[in-house]
């Protein structure tokens, strides 16, 4: 019933709005209720000053107490109320007749009874003035007020009685409109309270509908904003932004497995080919089948390449790819990394220079991914110079930074590829990424070297690209090396 958001709204706003009416229902009873008795118990203390200022002049006439007192009783005649005169001993002086109607209307009591319940209160009012009290009579009770009043030297005690029905009855009518009242507005208010969410979330529901219809294949659609301001719209632009997101990612993957693929597919068919032709002739030459196994073995290697190279890349994309972090010197590393592609520069007739720093450089992080980043950097650089041409490698301490400098006097990255150079697979000459080395031509290098630049702190950028070459540059934070490491 309150799976709906709709329901669960309506549900506390009902509930809310049940609590508000009750709490004011009691409130407004209490007050009235107070109110009618204030009100009531200055109705009865006014009639009782009322008479006691008739009996004084009543007095005043030459009458006796007794006569005075019967006099002014007679005159008092009301509905609902009923007047005593009680002598000083608290007997009864004189009385009016009872509320209009008759004795035992609304269960009034008789004279006597009446006054033989007031008369207990006398001493009350003889002690502080005046008194009110409150005498049950069965079914019905009485409000009553006394007071004291003096003379000619005697005191009379005047008291004023009213019956509770015409109050009680009164709050009855109050509690039976309550009774009505509240559930009513709470029914109406629940229906309006449900339509109103219903059209506030409305938006929502539609929301939830396209967002439906999106799959994989439409990742290009967008939810309608409308009020950006709104929290709806804030809620749809970031839905948006998250397919775009989701877009962005899709379409990365897509592009990254139909280029792994492209990758995977060269070499596989060299592999098949030249196994297919050492297969078709019963007896071939031994350097017939060393050239294919040569081949075969090139080729697997270049398919291991990029096969760990993919992987190293996916575990990277999953935040499963641990550090190693140890304490050492970056400018040996550099050196050891010179050394070992001054072959392959030197079959393609490149000379590799190495600047020596000035001093130790020592750092922590990932040894092994380090050099694998300088290796990549190194063959991309190696891969794009001509024959006679030169790669430098300088090492340098800017700051809080260390800086590796590779340049090389190739022909340069075109402008319209510097800002895809460390997209995955991307090459900016395909045609000449197809030759061995260190990064396999497999368009991964950079990207592989950017990622590991990054997971130290650091990252790699283009500096320079002309026509005379390029140069990389990586900088990586002089945090200094742990001891004991």
């Amino acid at each position: 019933m309150f799976d709906s958001m709709r329901s669960r709204l309506t549900f506390w706003y009902t509930g809310v709005l049940a609590l508000v009416l009750v709490a004011f229902a009691a409130a407004s009873y209490a007050y009235l209720a107070r109110a009618a008795r204030q009100r009531n118990d200055q109705l009865l203390a006014d009639d009782a000053r009322f008479l006691a200022l008739n009996l004084a002049a009543e007095f005043e006439e030459d009458q006796t107490g007794d006569n005075a007192a019967r006099e002014v009783a007679r005159d008092f005649q009301f509905a609902d109320r009923q007047a005593f005169v009680f002598d000083e001993r608290g007997r009864v002086v004189a009385s009016s007749d009872a509320p209009a109607g008759g004795r035992g209307r609304d269960g009034w009591p008789d004279d006597s009874e009446l006054a033989r319940s007031l008369a207990g209160f006398v001493e009350a009012a003889r002690a502080s003035g005046r008194a009110y009290t409150t005498a049950d009579f069965g079914a019905s009770s009485a409000r009553a007020y006394v007071e004291r009043t003096s003379i000619r030297g005697r005191n009379f005690f005047v008291a004023v009685a009213q019956s509770r029905r015409a109050q009680e009855e009164e709050l009855a009518r109050v509690r039976r409109a309550f009774y009505v009242a509240v559930p009513l507005a709470l029914l109406l208010a629940s229906l309006g309270g449900y339509f109103l969410a219903r059209k506030s979330l409305a938006p929502v529901v539609e929301m939830g509908a396209r967002a439906e219809r999106i799959d994989a294949e439409s990742l290009g659609s967008r939810l309608p904003v409308g009020n950006g301001r709104s929290e709806l719209g804030r809620l749809a632009l970031k839905f948006n932004e998250l397919l775009a997101r989701l877009d962005v990612s899709f379409e990365q993957q897509r592009r990254f497995m139909a280029d792994a693929s492209h990758e995977l597919r060269t070499p596989v068919a060299i592999v098949c080919g030249e196994s297919e032709v050492a297969l078709s002739k019963e007896a071939r030459a031994p350097e017939e089948y060393r050239e294919s196994l040569a081949i075969l073995h090139d080729e697997g290697r270049r398919l291991t390449r990029i096969v760990e190279d993919l992987f190293t890349l996916a575990r990277a994309d999953a935040g499963q790819y641990e550090l190693a972090p140890v304490n050492f010197y970056l400018d040996e590393a550099a050196a050891e990394c010179v050394r070992a592609v001054r072959s392959l520069a030197a079959r393609r007739g490149v000379v590799v220079r190495h600047e020596e720093a000035g001093g130790e450089i020592q750092m922590r992080g990932d040894e092994a991914l380090v050099r694998r980043m300088l290796l990549n950097l190194l063959d991309n650089a190696i891969k794009y110079t001509p024959a006679g041409g030169e790669v430098r490698v300088e090492l340098a301490r800017e700051g809080g930074l260390y800086a590796v400098r590779i340049a090389d006097t190739g022909a340069g990255v075109p402008a319209e590829a510097r800002a895809h150079i460390f997209e995955r697979f991307y090459r900016a000459d395909r045609a000449r990424s197809r030759g061995g080395g260190a990064g396999g031509g497999a368009g991964l290098g950079l990207s592989i070297a950017s990622w590991i630049a990054e997971a130290h702190g650091g990252r790699v950028a283009l500096e320079r690209s002309d026509k005379s070459g390029s140069t990389f540059l990586i900088t990586l934070p002089a945090s200094g090396a742990t001891a004991g490491a």
